[in-house]
């Protein structure tokens, strides 16, 4: 997914084990990133460009003129079964498919709005009638439409809207006679019932929540840090012999407080698990991540808006097609296939480099990196080639800040600068791993040439799906392929995870499941200045693109704030975490929690999964095992501990089972059960982990719905206080919390029974 499909790398690394010797010593020993590319580039033959395309041709991502019928009709398949989000997402899929104001695209529009209506999205049912209008919806089936626009204005209060438009309903049906009447007095009966909801409503006063305003206040850094752009007051920017660059706390700072609210500089949504081509099996119906979320901004919806050139990128909205259209995806476009097979660096780096807008690099001929800054005439140009030298300790005409990433006046951003000076680590990727690299790269600057110059053929009036690549984006190839090179080494230490929680699970279940997934890859030149801990001080969450970075305990000043790349203490040992560290970021950990794990590896064995029952401290040992603690004389078998274990993975199966069933009547079962799960999560995790928040949270849900009031309160709080911390106020648990304690404290008291 992040790096090229698996034939391509296999293709390429056997093309690395038939190069001469001396050619693999060459590339393997190059210093600079240009030397790097461009004795890669010269590699790549005409056979394995051809290779490459017949990959990219597993992907649909071309507009099928007939899928959207296809797609219609499975939509309507669910639409009749009642599921009305699979039906809307089908009918999406058959949008996506669709040309511009052709009946396809507007039936599916005003199906999809049907099934909007059903799921309670009025404000997106109604844009979704104005699609299917704007792309010419057949004036037979337009009464139809309208009767449930005007039910949507009516459910959301506009009842002069609604009223107008009963009104032309009923002056197109007396001329056209095309429908019962009775369906207008049904409408006007609800119209008159809910005029009446509505003026009640209208005329209470409008009150704005503590709690809300409060939960506003924290969406945003309160104060404006003047070293480091969205990062509070609270933290500096240092640079340590050792660490490099760092960011340490300049007072105390309290579990939950932010430090970080910074949007990503440029992401790309993790295509998944993306349909072949097929004889069998030709349109994917199952339901992706791409189909539920915008390609830009990453926000969830169910009423994407698709591409015109394309079926593959969607957006929640006319405006995030048109920015990213205008971007980078007028140049992507085309290209969709291909970098689908070359993965989401290389996607990744086009787009930076694409962002960075040196659209006029002047005509060059350049080969060596010195070549390029004497032959460049472009202003621009020459700060893009400054930048690719700047690693190089070779120009002297560079201008060194104290702290790379900053700019003359010392201030670190999120921008372009930023992102470039983030490390490559050149040195310490493999030659196989850079060749890969290279000439992934240069494949794609080769169909980046190809897409100019098919630009030029069409001449100056072609349409702009047409015209994708101007002439001067490639005026030299070399420096673009160059810039994505760097960015693609760069994404392996610096790429960010962006990620969300995924509900599971059936709506009738009395708790709701979810997992954690991948939702796209992002770089934060800000986020990326934070080092490693396998015990951090700080969590972090994400909405939409923005990263959200808190307190996770407290913080005294002058300690340096600490993020964990993934390796965690509480889900790897110390062992593999190192590995894990070595081999992806290269370095060896030496925060606190793995030095005090390899003192206790060198003292022996230990069991890690429990804590001793007397002082929670690890338990130690092989077949017995014994407190860590030396003034602790507890002890246990591990035979026992293993079937206490057992035990209680099973009793956690029983509780999943009940809660998935719904069953109100064993909500006492559910609990207990889930009460024991706490424990393992405890031990394994940690009391204030966001894992233990997790199942605070179902264990509130389980209590809420048993109306166990005082146990569902105490639980409510205790899930509320680790969850603000990791997640903030706005996250999904926190409100669904927020809701049951309202309702549980608004209930009224209980009568105390008769005294005996």
């Amino acid at each position: 997914m992040d790096l090229p499909v698996d034939e391509w790398k296999s293709y390429l690394f056997q093309k690395w084990t038939l190069l001469p010797k001396s050619v693999q010593v060459t590339i393997s020993k190059a210093k600079t990133l240009s030397d790097i590319f461009l004795h890669s580039s010269s590699l790549l033959q005409p056979e394995d460009e051809i290779f490459l395309k017949r990959l990219s041709r597993d992907y649909l991502v071309e507009k099928d003129p007939n899928a959207p019928l296809f797609y219609r009709e499975k939509g309507n398949n669910k639409f009749q079964e009642k599921d009305y989000t699979g039906a809307a997402v089908l009918y999406s899929k058959g949008i996506s498919h669709s040309k511009p104001n052709t009946e396809d695209i507007s039936l599916c529009y005003a199906n999809r709005s049907a099934a909007l209506f059903h799921l309670g999205q009025y404000e997106m049912c109604l844009e979704d009638i104005i699609r299917a209008q704007t792309h010419g919806y057949p004036e037979r089936l337009q009464p139809k439409m309208n009767l449930r626009k005007a039910e949507c204005l009516v459910t959301l209060g506009k009842l002069q809207e609604a009223s107008q438009t009963v009104s032309d309903l009923e002056s197109d049906f007396a001329a056209k006679q095309t429908l019962a009447a009775s369906s207008f007095q049904i409408l006007q009966k609800n119209l008159h019932r809910l005029k009446k909801k509505v003026q009640e409503k209208e005329s209470l006063p409008e009150t704005f929540p503590p709690t809300l305003a409060k939960a506003f206040e924290d969406m945003d850094l309160k104060e404006e840090n003047e070293q480091i752009s969205s990062v509070s007051p609270s933290v500096s920017l240092c640079t340590d012999p050792l660490k490099g660059r760092c960011l340490i706390a300049t007072k105390d700072i309290l579990p939950g407080e932010l430090l970080v609210k910074e949007d990503a500089f440029v992401s790309v949504l993790n295509p998944g698990e993306m349909p072949h081509h097929s004889l069998e099996n030709k349109w994917d119906t199952k339901i992706a991540i791409g189909d539920l979320y915008c390609h830009r901004c990453l926000k969830h919806t169910l009423a994407t808006v698709p591409c015109d050139g394309c079926s593959y990128a969607k957006y929640c909205s006319q405006e995030c097609m048109q920015q990213a259209w205008e971007f980078y995806h007028s140049v992507e476009c085309p290209l969709g296939a291909l970098l689908l097979t070359l993965g989401v660096f290389c996607h990744v780096a086009l787009r930076l480099t694409l962002l960075t807008r040196f659209e006029d690099v002047g005509k060059v001929t350049s080969k060596l990196r010195d070549e390029i800054s004497n032959n460049i005439s472009s202003p621009k140009s020459k700060n893009l080639v400054k930048m690719l030298n700047y690693d190089q300790e070779e120009n002297d005409e560079v201008v060194k800040t104290p702290i790379p990433g900053c700019d003359i006046s010392g201030k670190y951003e999120n921008n372009y600068n930023a992102v470039f000076n983030l490390l490559p680590h050149t040195e310490n990727h493999s030659p196989e791993h850079k060749f890969l690299c290279a000439l992934s790269v240069s494949a794609l600057c080769k169909e980046l040439e190809a897409a100019s110059s098919r630009a030029l053929a069409t001449g100056p009036n072609s349409s702009k799906l047409k015209a994708t690549v101007t002439p001067e984006l490639c005026a030299d190839l070399n420096i673009w392929g160059v810039a994505m090179l760097r960015h693609m080494l760069q994404l392996q230490c610096n790429a960010q995870a962006i990620t969300t929680l995924q509900h599971t699970g059936s709506k009738e279940s009395i708790i709701a499941n979810s997992r954690q997934v991948r939702l796209a890859t992002g770089i934060f030149p800000v986020v990326s200045l934070l080092n490693h801990s396998c015990s951090p001080n700080t969590s972090m969450s994400f909405t939409s693109t923005v990263a959200t970075i808190r307190a996770a305990q407290r913080i005294r000043k002058g300690q340096e704030i600490l993020h964990c790349y993934g390796p965690h203490q509480n889900r790897m040992g110390v062992a593999e975490r190192q590995q894990k560290l070595r081999s992806q970021y290269f370095f060896d950990c030496s925060c606190p929690a793995c030095h005090t794990e390899e003192l206790r590896t060198a003292a022996g064995p230990r069991w890690e999964a429990f804590c001793c029952n007397s002082c929670r401290t690890i338990m130690q040992g092989d077949d017995v095992l014994s407190c860590g603690n030396r003034s602790c004389t507890e002890s246990v078998s591990r035979d026992h501990l293993v079937s206490r274990l057992q035990d209680l993975q099973q009793q956690v199966g029983m509780a999943q089972k009940l809660l998935r069933s719904g069953k109100l009547g064993d909500w006492q079962k559910s609990a207990a059960h889930l009460q024991k799960s706490l424990r393992v999560v405890e031990a394994r995790h940690g009391p204030s982990s966001v894992e233990m928040g997790h199942e605070l949270f179902k264990l509130a849900q389980v209590l809420f719905n048993g109306f166990a009031v005082p146990e569902a309160l105490n639980t409510i709080q205790k899930a509320e206080k680790i969850l603000l911390v990791h997640c903030g106020p706005w996250s999904d648990e926190i409100q669904e919390l927020q809701k049951m304690r309202s309702f549980l404290l608004d209930l009224p008291p209980i009568p105390a029974g008769p005294l005996g």
